[in-house]
């Protein structure tokens, strides 16, 4: 049955037949340095939390697709995942940068889409009630059964505003499905943070796609958190998550100033060496000659001032 977006949904779509041929089927090639990139695990650093707490505007990458964003006076957690595995089955690598008992009151939650290592309910159900969460079409009633008061669902392109900052959301070539007969029920998409100190965009879970010079047309991007691991085996991964080199072209339509990286090195997802994703994005860099400053590969923990 096709749910609610399924006009919007990433085309081709994978199905069960998809998921055999890539559990079941020959194995891609792999590089002849793929154990030694496999050993390689992110670096987890202090300061995260000591960095929030200051009220200073920060981003802090608290791992895979979780950031943790001190704009316009406010704390804003998106994609919050702190637990052990997703779902019993891919347990974490590295531990979060900052505990979630050390972490400052969130004052906005944004999810981007209802997949389980993006919309992790055992995390969202210990976050504040007090905050306000915003979420794609279709996915309030599950924020609010964990009894969340303050939920705002919003389509592509709408906004919200809370204090000084203003939240949008923006299109992902991506799909949404929990459970097998929900799929595309929900939305799902990216989010542009308009603060006074800048603009930030996080991407979610997306492919190449023209939404990026789209979303770079109508913002003036100053950071964009843009997922750069999760897309081996490229005949599967490629409608529906970059690799780092289409990381790279995503964020050059953007016309972004700083690339922040996520979505790599917390969870085994997919069939690339987890080192991989941070040496191929470094070396597409180097390629074009792009400022390396611009560049942040964050260690989980680690703080940067915005």
């Amino acid at each position: 049955m096709s749910g609610k977006f399924e006009d919007r949904a990433t085309r081709p779509a994978r199905g069960p037949g998809d998921i055999l041929r890539w559990k079941l089927g020959k194995k891609e090639p792999r590089r002849e340095d793929w154990q030694v990139l496999d050993a390689v695990r992110p670096k987890v650093v202090d300061g995260g939390a000591a960095a929030l707490a200051t009220g200073d505007p920060a981003c802090v990458w608290i791992g895979h697709a979780t950031w943790a964003l001190r704009l316009g006076g406010k704390l804003v957690l998106v994609d919050p995942i702190w637990s052990k595995s997703i779902s019993n089955v891919a347990p974490r690598l590295v531990a979060p940068g900052v505990p979630l008992a050390e972490m400052p009151a969130a004052d906005l939650v944004l999810v981007t889409h209802d997949h389980r290592d993006h919309m992790d309910l055992p995390t969202l159900a210990r976050l504040p009630h007090e905050a306000t969460y915003i979420v794609p079409l279709g996915n309030g009633p599950r924020i609010a059964k964990l009894g969340h008061p303050r939920v705002v669902e919003l389509d592509w392109w709408n906004s919200h505003i809370v204090g000084d900052l203003e939240i949008t959301l923006v299109p992902a070539r991506h799909w949404s499905m929990r459970m097998p007969w929900n799929r595309n029920d929900t939305l799902w998409g990216g989010y542009v943070i308009r603060s006074p100190e800048g603009i930030a965009y996080h991407s979610g879970d997306t492919a190449y796609g023209e939404h990026f010079a789209e979303i770079g047309a109508r913002f003036s991007i100053d950071w964009a958190m843009l997922p750069i691991g999760g897309y081996a085996p490229r005949w599967f991964m490629e409608p529906q998550h970059v690799d780092p080199v289409d990381a790279a072209r995503g964020f050059e339509a953007l016309g972004a100033r700083h690339f922040l990286a996520m979505h790599w090195g917390t969870y085994r997802l997919t069939d690339e060496a987890i080192g991989e994703p941070p040496e191929r994005l470094r070396a597409c860099w180097a390629e074009r000659g792009w400022d390396p400053a611009r560049l942040w590969i964050l260690d989980v923990g680690e703080a940067r001032a915005l």
